[in-house]
């Protein structure tokens, strides 16, 4: 783990899209956060020692599913699937699918395997998962202040971890999509999907894969926009994923950050501190890990 001290710095940005607003001043204690993501290995080692079931093993809750028959509501997960052509990107449902089997250890399904990407962060892990890891190791998930904090890397108000101008093919900074989402990616420095933990330069508090590669799970529950110190806090927002419906108010949303291998600047520039997204706690997916922090 890497020790930060306690710090300030302007949390936010209103330069890109309007949940990470409003820019204000956060101060954070002094903690500790992994170096990197918590990899395949780091997860089998959980496993084996605690014989922990996650949720992608689990069957679907008859209760939140009634639609489903028992079968579809088999143990699974939801899988990264490119597709043949271009698409309308404002269907997220064309590339992502329900996988039956899909966890951790078989990330894209049955047959799929971690055996030569132990040193990949683990996704399909969702955040009770992520939460009980931390909890065996002696450590916690960051919260949401924390882990932007951490990202920053001391370049306060910095648009990316590594400053203000966009990466390049040639001087490629984290992985993200390289090619045209979601149909084509030549892979970020030869990987398409996740990388190695520690393949792309580490930032100014020498923490690697802050962005890009798997977005990370944190503690703090979602909201439309920055809840600024000493407010009161927002009711909770509920959803799931489910891709014959809208979500619905079923499980509590939680703040993704880094964006991932997925994130392609047509479709979701948020390999960035300031970026986030809301996911929902029962949900696993192929670019979601986590770190944990102390």
């Amino acid at each position: 783990m890497v020790r930060l001290p306690e710090g300030s710095y302007r949390m936010g940005s209103v330069a890109f899209y309007a949940d990470e607003g409003p820019v204000h001043e956060r101060r954070v204690p002094a903690f500790e956060i992994d170096e990197h993501p918590v990899t395949n290995e780091q997860f089998a080692e959980f496993v084996e020692a605690t014989g922990y079931t996650t949720v992608a093993e689990e069957p679907l809750d008859a209760a939140l599913f009634p639609e489903l028959t028992a079968d579809e509501r088999a143990p699974g997960a939801m899988v990264f699937t490119p597709t043949s052509g271009p698409v309308d990107l404002r269907d997220w449902r064309q590339w992502w699918s329900w996988v039956q089997g899909a966890r951790w250890a078989e990330p894209f399904g049955p047959g799929s395997t971690i055996d030569d990407i132990l040193d990949h962060p683990v996704v399909q892990v969702a955040y009770r998962d992520a939460s009980a890891y931390a909890a065996w190791a002696g450590k916690r998930l960051p919260t949401e202040a924390e882990w932007e904090y951490a990202a920053r890397g001391g370049l306060d108000g910095a648009n990316f971890a590594w400053g203000d101008e966009h990466d390049s093919p040639a001087d490629l900074r984290a992985n993200h999509w390289q090619g045209r989402f979601p149909y084509l990616n030549t892979g970020a420095a030869g990987w398409v999907g996740t990388s190695p933990v520690g393949t792309f330069p580490p930032n100014g508090f020498g923490l690697y894969d802050m962005t890009g590669n798997t977005w990370e799970w944190t503690e703090s529950p979602y909201a439309p926009r920055h809840i600024l110190p000493g407010a009161p806090p927002p009711p909770p927002l509920g959803g799931r994923l489910n891709l014959l419906a809208e979500p619905e108010p079923t499980s509590p949303m939680r703040v993704l950050k880094g964006g991932s291998h997925l994130c392609a600047p047509e479709y979701c520039l948020r390999y960035r501190p300031s970026a986030r997204s809301p996911q929902s706690d029962d949900t696993a997916m192929t670019h979601i890990g986590f770190r944990c922090a102390r």
